[in-house]
């Protein structure tokens, strides 16, 4: 979103001091034009029929109508604005995942990080997926990895292991189901326990008698029949048609 105008905003919380501190500070960034609230996604939804809104801040927790069933409901609008969840509950992070929400912030919300996310919802060209967020358990910590930093993922059983360039966490999610979910990203299935982003690949080996890629320095292997799909997607991001 990057036409030039300020964002119209709707922050949806069933708690009044939190919704407040919330208009709040979006009342306080220049980027946005105008914060309408309420206090229920019923309500929330009512609003979204009647108006557009280029970003919904959506707390998950609230009575009747949940967060993230509202922003299954606009997942099907055929113009449906940007979904940030706001709420004190971390746990909800895998499914703001499935959502394809811009952003997850925990509360309190502090003013730094929600420019952060009104920075990612500018920046997001329209009809285009925002950088997802994967969350992942660190020493009984819940973390955040963006689909960007992601460099090859590796099937473990059950788990997917993301390899960045400072952390190689585990995702209970089965491969195929990220491989599905990140295709348009430029995620290619290379091996039946492999999936590499082509924005991380350094050199590509497919005429040997051993075809590798080489993402980071490391060498990973490309199953034969996997061969020419890889050679395929190469070469259509060579000429700029993926």
């Amino acid at each position: 979103m990057t036409d030039g105008y300020g964002l119209k905003v709707l922050a949806v919380d069933d708690e009044p001091p939190a919704l407040d501190e919330l208009a709040f500070l979006l009342g306080r960034d220049d980027r946005v034009s105008e914060v309408q609230t309420c206090g229920s996604a019923t309500q929330a939804l009512r609003l979204l029929r009647d108006g557009a809104f280029d970003l919904v801040l959506l707390d998950i927790a609230m009575p009747g109508l949940s967060g993230l069933e509202l922003a299954r409901v606009l997942r099907q609008f055929r113009q449906s604005p940007a979904v940030v969840f706001v709420t004190a509950h971390a746990h909800h992070a895998v499914d703001a995942f499935d959502l394809r929400a811009v952003d997850y912030l925990l509360k309190p919300v502090h003013e730094d990080r929600l420019r952060e996310a009104i920075d990612r919802v500018r920046d997001e060209p329209a009809g285009h997926d925002p950088d997802e967020q994967v969350a992942v358990e660190l020493a009984g910590v819940t973390r955040f990895v963006r689909r960007s930093e992601v460099r090859y993922a590796s099937a473990q059983g059950d788990y997917v292991r993301l390899h960045t360039a400072t952390e190689n966490p585990l995702v209970r999610m089965p491969l195929a189901a990220l491989e599905q979910r990140w295709a348009e990203a430029g995620f290619v299935r290379i091996h039946r326990s492999l999936l590499v982003s082509l924005d991380h690949v350094d050199e590509v080996r497919l005429g040997g008698a051993r075809p590798t890629v080489v993402v980071a320095g490391i060498e990973l292997p490309v199953s034969r029949r996997h061969v020419p799909d890889v050679r395929s997607l190469v070469r259509r991001t060579r000429n700029g048609e993926a």
